[in-house]
């Protein structure tokens, strides 16, 4: 019976990778019970803290982060309406995960789209023209999530929030990111060396951009430091003032700025843990994560950083928010580590005025010293917290070493392999011959 039932499941799945690697792992790994120590609000309160201690750093800035620029002379002042095909395709396009504010299931509601489809184009509709997003769109479900299986499940500080949004908001917020989509490239207004959120971009862009640069330069009889940033928190501590200036600098005004600005404010959201759900909590600061345009937004509101890197001769790649530093010098260069550390600390200013902040302590620094040039340790200062050089570091789930070799990281994925298929000969009994 056991095996029929999972070759049901693996059949039902075949077509799904994401649905089959989750049926292989709970069949493997079926996920223990949450701890009843814990409650909903023993999370809500842990979560709070966590963004309310980061903020009571920057209790001294201001809210508006820099000078003014000048106004662009192209502008987006209003989001157009959308036809009742184009509501359509947004609906069925949508992968159909059903949140518990969502009323009837979000596959149900893609089936039904078409009688519906009157009222879904007026409601996207008139949110679009008015600039005003209904309240009941500004609400999120958090599910806490333990980051490691090997940590203790009965620690908060184990988990990460992974916020769920209805089907329908982020069915209105592909409305606007799809006409955001088309102005911000049109009019050169995206960060080139951002890979986040762009077509045709992801994180291996991203990674090749980097290794690329680090080997021309080891060809070049360069050394090379690559730095890459660590944030805490990020994205919840997104200060709405400072993102709503930025966007108006980017010709982003009238109704189309008010729609936005309707989306950050007054949102709300609760933990649910086992059987029970936290009292609703207000959101005053950051992007709503798990949401369509949070990243974009994010994205936008850390444009201006890569003017301050490249301002210290560093170049720069982003995804997201893991920003990567790039310094390639004559090994003859004795001061590559006072040039380093004072772009550093231009960039902990920055974090601080557009209050985010820079984690030091998880800040990694490899170093990479050129063809034929010996190796030697690398070490910065900012801020009095000392990064030193390290022999490898993970960069968007690839292994980098200081020789670019990548057996460190080749070592990691044949290992894995290794287990995987040691896992598929465990599940083996509980297979039939077909699956």
């Amino acid at each position: 019976a056991k095996a029929t039932f999972y070759h049901s499941k693996f059949q039902a799945s075949a077509s799904n990778p994401r649905k089959l690697f989750a049926t292989f792992s709970s069949l493997l790994n079926p996920p223990p019970l949450p701890p009843s120590s814990l409650s909903a609000d023993d999370f809500v309160n842990h979560f709070e803290k966590k963004v309310d201690d980061i903020r009571s750093s920057f209790a001294k800035s201001n809210d508006t982060a820099g000078p003014a620029h000048t106004a662009l002379p192209c502008a987006l002042t209003s989001f157009s309406p959308l036809s009742p095909d184009e509501i359509s395709r947004l609906v069925t396009a949508g992968r159909p995960t059903t949140c518990p504010l969502d009323p009837i299931p979000s596959s149900l509601l893609q089936t039904i789209s078409g009688d519906l489809l009157p009222y879904l184009t007026s409601l996207i509709n008139s949110s679009l023209t008015a600039g005003y997003v209904p309240s009941v769109f500004k609400r999120a479900r958090v599910a806490p999530l333990l980051k490691k299986p090997t940590l203790d499940p009965s620690d908060v500080n184990n988990y990460r929030p992974v916020s769920l949004l209805s089907f329908l908001s982020k069915t209105l917020e592909r409305a606007v990111l799809g006409q955001l989509s088309c102005y911000l490239p049109q009019n050169d207004l995206l960060d080139p060396n951002q890979s986040g959120f762009k077509t045709g971009h992801s994180t291996e862009t991203a990674l090749l951009c980097v290794t690329e640069a680090l080997r021309t330069a080891k060809a070049n009889s360069l050394s090379s430091a690559l730095i890459l940033l660590d944030l805490s928190a990020a994205f919840d501590t997104v200060n709405h003032q400072i993102l709503l200036s930025t966007l108006s600098e980017l010709g982003i005004s009238g109704a189309a700025h008010a729609w936005i600005a309707s989306y950050l404010t007054g949102r709300s959201y609760q933990v649910a843990w086992r059987e029970s759900v936290s009292a609703p909590r207000a959101l005053t600061t950051g992007v709503p994560q798990g949401s369509v345009l949070g990243l974009l937004l994010f994205s936008l509101y850390t444009k201006s950083l890569g003017s301050v890197i490249s301002s210290h001769g560093l170049s720069y790649h982003c995804y997201a928010d893991d920003t990567q530093l790039i310094f390639s010098f004559p090994p003859s260069d004795n001061q590559a580590a006072n040039r380093i550390s004072a772009c550093l600390a231009d960039i902990s200013v920055w974090m601080t005025d557009h209050h985010l902040k820079l984690n030091l302590g998880k800040t990694e620094l490899l170093f990479l010293p050129g063809k034929d040039c010996p190796f030697h340790d690398l070490a910065i200062t900012v801020d009095n917290s000392l990064v030193s050089s390290s022999q490898s570091a993970k960069n968007l789930g690839v292994i980098l070493d200081n020789t670019l070799s990548f057996s460190t990281n080749i070592k990691v994925v044949t290992r894995s392999c290794r287990f995987m298929l040691y896992n598929i000969r465990r599940v083996r009994p509980c297979l039939t011959q077909e699956a």
